[in-house]
């Protein structure tokens, strides 16, 4: 499979909307990949499936994480977790993609892990700043970026946090570790 389909499979999984959104991650993934100096393919095809099972319904992504054994936790937390991880699997298994990078920055979009490497940091945070996201702190984020991806990242995670505290939404352990590995030493920052 080439870039045109990954772009094609993927529009026909998604509403106009979130499409629009996936291609503004792109747009916004690949700025960033120019900025620090990464793998640019990986980064685009990463970007582009990064929400390709988004709008699976709820009993398609519990089906999909049972059957590819992903960790039975996610199903304790919001079902906006679920996605990711699935698609990671379906990238492999129906696009035939084997890349680690490309599969964990999928996997790991919506709540980091700790030791994210320069692929994984760029999609989660494109996801995160594209230009038509718009909520409290967003800006302060994107200014961020242009300077340090983990910067940017630990303020993005700190935003993610509180806001799912204030809705009363239990947050994922793997976003309290991404952002405790970012911020243990002053130097990774």
């Amino acid at each position: 499979m080439n870039r045109q389909d990954y772009l094609d499979r993927t529009r026909e999984q998604l509403p106009l909307s979130r499409w629009e959104h996936t291609l503004r991650v792109v747009e916004t993934a690949a700025i960033l990949a120019e900025r620090y100096e990464a793998d640019k393919e990986k980064v685009d095809t990463a970007a582009i499936l990064h929400d390709y099972c988004k709008f699976w319904t709820a009993e398609e992504l519990i089906f999909a994480i049972k059957q590819y054994k992903l960790p039975q936790d996610l199903l304790l937390y919001n079902q906006e977790l679920w996605h990711g991880p699935v698609a990671s699997v379906v990238a492999t298994k129906e696009f035939g993609i084997q890349d680690i990078d490309i599969t964990n920055a999928i996997f790991y979009h919506t709540t980091g892990r700790p030791n994210m490497n320069l692929v994984e940091k760029i999609v989660f945070l494109a996801d995160y700043i594209e230009p038509a996201r718009k909520f409290p702190g967003v800006d302060a984020a994107r200014q961020l970026a242009q300077k340090s991806l983990d910067e940017a990242i630990v303020l993005a995670l700190k935003q993610t946090i509180q806001f799912l505290i204030s809705c009363g939404q239990r947050v994922y352990p793997l976003t309290y570790d991404t952002l405790k590995s970012l911020t243990e030493h002053e130097d990774n920052i």
